[in-house]
């Protein structure tokens, strides 16, 4: 994937720009075909939008494929890039606002390194919201999808219909949860013979 705009991409034959798919941080993405590009896919983001590189021979369904799977990578990108508290607490408001109409108000939002069993926690009484220091790094629709469960905890303290309902509203949910659910099932899969931990 490259950042550089000038990427040896050779004169786009045709510029698409299209909406994000839903989940997606940026409000545009623009796919560039290029003659010049044979098999490489690169992608960067130009202010709100998102620019895909791709080569000129790919079908229409290769396109759609490869717009996800660099969109995924960019965001897991991004994500590593470790957020503070500040932002944290910021993107919970964003959040908040964009799918709870500004109803969950947290009064504190922070990383903590003693949850190893679970991804986060909310405590309704104080409005606190503390997620799992194992989060950093997995993709953003990830770390969204867990600010938005325990924003949702602000608004109804169970795990009822009515709390689920409002999950609803992030299309990510599903896939953010397949996600978890298949880093738990990796950290039990056994050790293979032979193998190292370094």
């Amino acid at each position: 994937m490259s950042a550089d705009p000038l990427h040896s991409a050779g004169t786009p034959q045709r510029s698409k720009t299209s909406p994000p798919p839903s989940g997606s941080t940026a409000s545009a993405i623009e796919v560039r075909r290029s003659a010049r590009r044979r098999r490489t896919v690169s992608a960067y983001r130009e202010g709100d939008r998102t620019i895909v590189l791709i080569p000129a021979r790919m079908s229409e369904a290769e396109e759609r494929r490869w717009v996800t799977v660099m969109l995924d990578k960019l965001a897991a990108q991004e994500s590593r890039r470790t957020l503070g508290d500040a932002e944290l607490a910021e993107r919970a408001r964003r959040l908040s606002e964009q799918y709870f109409d500004g109803r969950a108000r947290p009064a504190s939002v922070r990383w903590v390194t003693n949850q190893n069993t679970r991804w986060g926690s909310c405590t309704p009484a104080e409005g606190s919201i503390r997620l799992s220091h194992r989060l950093q790094g997995m993709p953003e629709y990830v770390v969204d999808y867990v600010l938005l469960h325990e924003l949702a905890h602000l608004l109804v303290p169970g795990h009822g219909a009515d709390f689920w309902r409002l999950l609803e509203a992030y299309p990510r949910t599903e896939r953010a949860r397949g996600y978890l659910e298949g880093v738990v099932a990796a950290a039990r899969l056994p050790q293979l013979p032979g193998a190292r931990a370094e």
